[in-house]
């Protein structure tokens, strides 16, 4: 089995005290219901290459040791992530501290900035993944209608349940593989 992982939020929490809307707000544009994502201009990539500090993205260490346990099995785990190019460097740093390369069999990163959507799209195919977690609900309802055979896990605080189709809502990394034996969501 195939299973693929988004990175913030999922092994690296966002910044404390700062709401997840207003961090998201920095990240989307607003259109007229299309997923677009801002690449942000050059004062705003200086400001978030400061916030992704590993003082102010703190490790979510209970998946990261799920997932260590998990790679024991035979199955493939894989790293996705959409991070920028200009923030090469700091994702590197964090691969070496949490040591990442030893915990998937391969990673992915968005370093020549194309639309998150597209790029997770396209990795996701390449790899032909049987599960992917990501905490973006507009992400993944983008990727399951292009990826009817993969399931699709949305990492939340607030539910585990199926939604529809290939997509699961799920509170914590145990949970995908459960409702991946129960099937398909419902409508």
């Amino acid at each position: 089995m195939n299973v693929g992982f988004d990175l913030d939020k999922i092994f690296i929490d966002f910044p404390p005290l700062i709401p997840s809307r207003i961090i998201d707000s920095f990240y989307k544009e607003k259109t007229n219901h299309e997923l677009k994502y801002r690449i942000p201009s050059k004062i705003e990539q200086i400001i978030r290459v400061f916030s992704h500090h590993p003082l102010f993205r703190p490790p979510i260490i209970k998946n990261i040791e799920y997932v260590k346990n998990l790679t024991l099995k035979n199955n493939k785990y894989y790293l996705i992530s959409s991070r920028f190019g200009f923030l090469k460097k700091r994702t590197d740093n964090l691969i070496k501290r949490y040591r990442f390369d030893k915990i998937f069999n391969t990673m992915y990163f968005n370093y020549e900035n194309k639309q998150p959507h597209q790029f997770k799209n396209d990795v996701i195919r390449k790899l032909d993944l049987d599960m992917y977690v990501d905490d973006d609900l507009q992400l993944l309802k983008y990727l399951m209608d292009k990826n009817a055979e993969t399931k699709f896990f949305w990492l939340n605080k607030k539910s585990s349940k199926p939604l529809k189709g290939n997509l699961f809502a799920i509170k914590n990394l145990s949970e995908m593989f459960t409702l991946h034996r129960c099937g398909t969501g419902s409508e």
